[in-house]
């Protein structure tokens, strides 16, 4: 018997029954607008304007230079590297919150190569996928030119072969940036220690998002940044894990002074600190460490609530209505779905993709589409295709923190009609910005 489709009336009774509702109350969200983009750049906390005072005008204006000592300033990278810690798998004083995703991953990959070279000097390989996301190339581009490695792109279902005898480090994105496909963790990690290569995982479209288990899955070596998900703000600083079978076998490359065992006895040479704190290197931005703590106390809450589970749960509910609802009321416009629809293998967003012949001289339309959304109030963003197999991409990204039921509902409701209406041809949609 066929079942009768969903309504606005159905969705407003999964927010009422939601048991994470309470959680939206902690951030701040702009009246009307439908944030569908936290997978970019998460929304604030409420707890952030307030806190933000009290650094600037009470621990820097007042305490100055004491605050290093008297705020425990000094301490943050470690404190929030244990917060981040329980939702990626991790333990306790293995994790640091510091510096940038490009950068711990130019240290994480650095220390890989460095392990491998010395464990097993003729494999030459490092290997991702050609869609990962492109800092993470460009810094493996780099650090293979450097020390003589070759680094291959495959496509996703080209990873499993290229764990050989050949690979130095398979270094994957958990989640895809693109489509939001997710890795099996644990297998592939597996398969990469049963070959004799390393492991160095990405975690910027997973911390927070989806349950992460590093420990569990016997990881090498992962990175992560925290304006997504983790809700830190623009440019929050990241962070980099590493198995503690592998913190003190050698030195990351950028040895600074906060990665020294004793960084104020001033010494002219360099002593690497024991364990996860080597990974630090020159001093810390106490601001935004003190607003991404902010971000991670959400997750407190969250805990009380059924932490990662409960979130997970209403992360892949939001995302299959989100489906379900673009293709029962969104027929006939060329979308197609980029994302997976088996739950194991999705993330917390959603990738569409559109025919390059239903924009006509406009394209895919995929870029003006997401335009035109925004100027309604619903905030994605676009991916470029490259002209080949990786099609443009309508990106929506699915904080169950703080996006509800109603807010799926609204949002396809403007996509069916700027797809309807063709309000997308308009000429202000199809100029490009310099973030897209």
């Amino acid at each position: 018997m066929a079942t009768s489709p969903l309504s606005l009336n159905d969705c407003r009774a999964r927010d009422a029954a939601d048991p994470l509702r309470s959680l939206r109350d902690l951030f701040t969200i702009p009246k009307e607008l439908i944030y569908l983009d936290g997978n970019s750049l998460g929304v604030m906390p409420k707890a952030a304007t307030a806190r933000a005072a009290e650094v600037v005008a009470q621990e820097w204006g007042q305490g100055l230079i004491r605050s290093w000592n008297t705020a425990g300033w000094v301490n943050l990278p470690h404190k929030l590297g244990n917060q981040v810690a329980r939702l990626i798998g991790a333990g306790d004083g293995e994790v640091v919150v510091t510096d940038t995703t490009s950068i711990n991953l130019y240290k994480a990959l650095s220390a890989a190569l460095s392990i491998t070279k010395e464990d097993a000097p003729q494999r030459r390989v490092v290997v991702s996928e050609r869609n990962n996301f492109p800092t993470d190339l460009y810094i493996a581009q780099s650090l293979c030119n450097q020390h003589g490695y070759t680094l291959k792109l495959v496509e996703p279902e080209e990873v499993s072969a290229s764990i050989n005898a050949d690979l130095a480090v398979l270094m994957l994105t958990h989640v895809n940036y693109r489509t939001g496909a997710m890795h099996d963790m644990a297998a592939v990690t597996a398969a990469v220690h049963k070959a004799g290569g390393l492991m160095v995982w990405d975690l910027a479209h997973s911390a927070g998002a989806v349950p992460v288990g590093l420990r569990d899955a016997d990881a090498d070596f992962a990175v992560g940044c925290s304006y997504k998900y983790l809700n830190g703000g623009p440019g929050a600083p990241a962070f980099v894990w590493v198995h503690p079978r592998h913190t003190d076998r050698c030195w990351q490359p950028l040895s600074g002074w906060f990665g020294h065992s004793a960084p104020f006895a001033f010494t002219p040479d360099y002593q690497p600190a024991g364990g996860i704190t080597r990974y630090l290197c020159g001093t810390q931005p106490v601001v935004s460490l003190s607003l991404l703590e902010c971000g991670l106390d959400c997750f407190a809450a969250a805990e009380k609530l059924g932490g990662m589970g409960a979130l997970r749960t209403k992360s892949l509910a939001l995302t299959d209505l989100y489906i379900q609802l673009v293709e029962e009321r969104c027929q006939g416009f060329g979308l197609g779905l980029a994302t997976p629809r088996n739950h194991a293998q999705r993330g917390s967003q959603v990738c569409l993709t559109r025919e390059h012949d239903a924009g006509g001289d406009l394209g895919s339309g995929a870029f003006a589409i997401v335009q035109a959304l925004i100027a309604r109030g619903v905030i994605g963003d676009f991916r470029a295709g490259d002209g080949g197999i990786h099609k443009d991409i309508l990106r929506f990204g699915f904080t169950p923190l703080y996006v509800g039921y109603e807010d799926v509902w609204n949002a396809v409701e403007h996509l069916r009609q700027v797809l309807e209406t063709e309000e997308w041809k308009k000429p202000e949609f199809n100029q490009k910005h310099a973030v897209t």
